[in-house]
């Protein structure tokens, strides 16, 4: 049986289970009871069901009909994924493309119910799909987990141990946490949190793990208030070292399994903050009246870095730097020998060099090499079945991170292979102008991440062309490689950008079937000034690496533009040759000669 054969054969058994509950719709998200981005494997049901690897998109199965609902960095990749599997692509976002509840309503009968798993879907979105049926007679059902029944070979639960995340690289003890926490959940007013989300429960105790692939979480939920703090986690993921480093700060264990019935035994009069976007409707439902809903009391304080997590990613910046120098040297030096090199090759150098620093963890993501028309496919990802062989023409989009003890990196390089068309360089330097823009605005305190959006698209906008994309998001340190809760998009997202906030630029343009061009560095929120009219902050670009100089086309450019670009260089010069030895500096040294008008490089 072949792997579009096993797709239908397991949609076939969901809609058995529907018609055993007598549902006439079920909604499968890509989500765990953690409101997670990225999955453990036991809670990958979605993927397991579809076949769609992408780390956002929702099945929604009726008697007749199977659709994935997935965003614009996914349109193409579904695409090649879900043919012949009977699962139709439904390209969320795109003005005639219903939402799910929209779908539902148009093709449900009144009566009809609408089951999900209650530990899948949050506050927030249960309460809005619930209100959307209800107006057409439809019940949502919130009891229907069926993963166990028809995934029969499911993954166990994560087992990895926890370790502590060192004090030296956290640089706030978890006592001083559990206090600035309990400020914010008594001004809610609360006596007492609720955290279901893994990067806020690993920031607050200083711990890290290997449950979920490229972020260093455990899987637990946490239990705040005056008193202390419970973790539930399996006691199988316990060390006796971590198990007194928690004690010491008053904070004890309880089994994972447990937390249902931990939360049914809470005294009746107590109230418990939880955020309605990163807590399960199950979860909130066996609270009951003890649950008040509103804003975490940790994403600030995690999102905002303090001085040591700031002079930590700096350093992981330059390490991240030189590790990409030498896997691009070697693999221009592959390329001009002729040796063949395909996409995952690219991956392999890029995680030969930067596992050498034995402050290396993990990647921070899965990389994204993606050579000519695979660059227009916003996430893709090589495998043995489309990975392609570089040739000395077209762009190389080349999106990677990684975790070091000290910080989290993410960047994106767009090189070209060969000489580069007047059309590479033009889209290239649209980009980067929106880059720039970006990269060195100045902006009032309270300012959120869509207000600077269309500094970004400008330039593209003027030649209508765009992306769809979010242009920034938020980076952990040391955690997920995209948390909140800030973000520079379209979309309004209330968060402002504040001082120690670690956030992407990274504007793009895809051309389907051509290539696909971004450019990202992480930059850090700091202050700029303060004037009568109160405090303004800018950027400080963290990121070391160049941008391929072959690629401008200055015409376009002005001498600001032209300047950012070579101070920015100077900078990548200045911190990187120290790490490296004298090939490699002569490399870098090429790659950051003053661009100039007029030069062809």
């Amino acid at each position: 049986m072949n792997n579009k054969e096993l797709q239908r054969e397991r949609i076939s058994a969901l809609r058995q289970q529907l018609s055993m509950a007598g549902l006439q719709a079920a909604i499968i998200p890509q989500a765990d009871p953690h409101m997670s981005e990225y999955l453990a494997e036991h809670w990958q049901l979605r993927r397991w069901l579809s076949g769609f690897s992408g780390s956002a998109g929702t099945v929604v199965v009726t008697a007749d009909r199977a659709m994935l609902w997935t965003d614009s960095r996914y349109f193409l990749q579904a695409a090649q994924e879900l043919d012949g599997t009977g699962i139709e692509l439904m390209k969320d976002g795109l003005p005639e493309t219903p939402s799910i509840a929209q779908w539902l309503c148009a093709n449900l009968t009144a009566g009809s119910k609408v089951g999900i798993d209650g530990m899948l879907f949050s506050v927030s979105e249960a309460r809005t799909l619930r209100a959307d049926l209800e107006l057409f007679g439809i019940e949502l059902d919130p009891f229907f987990d069926v993963a166990d029944t028809i995934w029969t070979d499911r993954p166990a639960l994560p087992s990895d141990k926890l370790f502590i995340h060192a004090p030296e690289y956290a640089g706030e003890e978890v006592p001083s946490k559990l206090a600035r926490i309990m400020e914010r959940v008594a001004a809610a007013p609360a006596d007492a949190t609720f955290i279901s989300a893994l990067d806020e429960i690993a920031w607050t105790l200083n711990i890290r793990c290997r449950d979920v692939h490229h972020n260093p979480v455990a899987t637990g939920f946490l239990y705040i208030d005056a008193n202390g703090a419970k973790l539930l986690v399996d006691p199988a993921k316990m060390t006796a070292e971590v198990e007194a480093y928690l004690k010491a700060a008053a904070v004890d264990t309880l089994p994972y399994a447990d937390v249902k019935a931990f939360l049914a035994s809470l005294p009746s009069d107590v109230k418990v903050l939880v955020e309605p976007g990163r807590t399960a409707i199950e979860i909130f439902n066996i609270l009951g009246e003890r649950a008040y809903c509103g804003q975490s009391a940790v994403a600030m304080l995690k999102a905002c870095k303090n001085d040591t997590q700031v002079e930590g990613i700096r350093h992981a910046m330059e390490r991240d730097g030189a590790a990409l120098v030498r896997a691009f040297m070697e693999l221009e030096q592959l390329m001009d020998s002729d040796t063949t090199v395909t996409e995952l090759d690219v991956d392999a150098l890029l995680l030969k060099h930067r596992s050498r620093s034995d402050m290396f963890f993990d990647t921070s993501f899965g990389t994204i090499a993606g050579y000519g028309p695979h660059g227009a496919i916003v996430h893709y990802s090589a495998d043995e079945a489309s990975n392609a062989t570089l040739h000395k023409s077209s762009l190389l989009l080349v999106d990677s991170g990684a975790q070091y003890y000290d910080g989290t990196t993410d960047i994106t390089r767009t090189v070209a292979l060969g000489q580069p068309t007047d059309r590479e360089r033009h889209d290239f330097t649209l980009v980067m102008k929106g880059h720039i823009a970006l990269g060195t605005a100045i902006f009032p305190e309270g300012t959120c991440g869509m207000q600077l959006d269309a500094l970004a698209r400008q330039f593209l906008w003027k030649e209508g062309l765009s992306y769809l994309h979010g242009t920034g998001h938020g980076v952990g340190h040391f955690l997920n490689v995209h948390e909140g809760p800030q973000s520079i998009r379209l979309n309004y997202m209330p968060a402002p950008l504040t001082p120690g906030m670690i956030t992407s630029n990274e504007p793009g343009l895809y051309r389907e079937g051509v290539h696909g061009i971004r450019c990202e560095n992480l930059v850090l929120t700091v202050k700029a000034m303060t004037t009568e009219f109160g405090n303004f902050y800018k950027f400080e670009t963290l990121t070391l690496f160049p941008f391929d100089l072959r690629l401008f086309d200055t015409t376009l450019m002005t001498d600001a533009e032209i300047q950012w670009i070579n101070d920015y260089h100077r900078e990548v010069r200045e911190r990187l040759s120290p790490l490296l030895d004298e090939a490699e500096r002569l490399w870098l040294e090429a790659k950051t000669a003053p661009l100039m008008r007029d030069t062809i490089y």
